[in-house]
């Protein structure tokens, strides 16, 4: 099992208290840093604008420029966004945009991709927001675009949404055949399909036996499709609390965390999440991006490090 951290850009209120912007990225940051030094594989950033539950002037970072900065404060760990919204930036463009990062970060880029669903943000922003089948239309065409941008010499894509006629997309990147691709999201008619045709990696999440029915999906698509179930990395995400007991960690959690833990929670003692950790990796989990309780004590994640990264 591999192990991945969900960075604290600001969006859940994980900055909040720290009025100097500065001094929250280098918050930020040092929890990448963290990450790259004690053995972590990579490093997630989701992309949004604004926080949750409720929009405020709380500060949130936006993914591509602060995953450029980290892919400079780090030398070993992956990056990635987990997931930047189609709609939010023309996919040849973004294709560009990751080619960059993956040069900038010496081919350490992972690259997630969604469909898109804060509405909020949208309107705010002054983006269209379709209903979610032309969202996931949109997707599709996208994913072509930005493979065309990645294989082609001079991409070309004739589409509802998208045009590409003859773009350039020089650097490529580094990684062969291109960075890997990962979907976010677990619908199960469109977006799992659209793993098995276009990508390297996938998202899911809920408890056991939801993962389990998804990735159970994907594998039917895949078989549809032709492509090797089996090619795909599965990714979820956990919140992680660590205490001698399971009675100290759940006392540990955050009072607005405490409403989304589910048998998939890596919250207990060293044992306990051994445990929950192994029906995971039986499922076919192969990554958990771990949700810390703080962004400014480090405390936590240096214990999973030290009992599941170090042993």
């Amino acid at each position: 099992m591999k192990y991945g951290i969900s960075l604290p850009n600001g969006w859940t209120m994980s900055l909040v208290g720290i009025k100097d912007p500065v001094e929250a990225y280098e918050t930020m940051t040092n929890v990448a840093k963290a990450a790259d030094e004690t053995g972590f594989e990579a490093v997630w950033m989701v992309d949004h604008f604004h926080t949750v539950p409720t929009p405020t002037q709380e500060v949130t970072f936006e993914s591509w420029m602060s995953l450029a900065a980290i892919a400079r404060d780090t030398k070993r760990v992956r990056i990635g966004q987990i997931v930047t919204c189609n709609s939010y930036r023309n996919p040849a463009l973004l294709a560009k945009m990751a080619s960059t990062l993956d040069v900038l970060s010496h081919g350490r880029l992972n690259f997630g991709i969604g469909a898109g669903w804060y509405e909020h943000e949208y309107k705010a922003y002054g983006y269209p927001y379709p209903d979610a089948p032309e969202r996931l239309r949109m997707l599709r065409e996208a994913l072509q675009v930005i493979h065309a941008m990645w294989e082609q010499e001079e991409a070309h894509f004739e589409g509802k949404y998208y045009q590409v006629r003859g773009a350039i997309n020089q650097p490529k990147g580094v990684q062969k055949p291109h960075p890997p691709i990962l979907v976010g999201g677990g619908g199960e008619k469109v977006t799992l399909k659209l793993v098995a045709q276009y990508g390297d990696a996938c998202n899911v999440g809920g408890d056991l036996a939801t993962i389990k029915h998804k990735l159970g999906v994907l594998k039917q698509h895949c078989e549809t499709v032709g492509r090797d179930y089996s090619s795909i990395y599965n990714t979820t995400g956990s919140f992680c609390s660590i205490a001698d007991t399971d009675e100290e960690a759940l006392a540990l959690v955050p009072e607005k965390a405490r409403g989304n833990l589910r048998d998939t929670s890596l919250v207990g003692s060293p044992e306990t999440i051994r445990q929950r950790i192994a029906a995971l990796e039986e499922l076919g989990i192969h990554e958990i991006i771990i949700d810390f309780p703080s962004a400014t004590d480090l405390t936590t994640l240096h214990r999973f490090a030290q009992e599941f990264i170090a042993k």
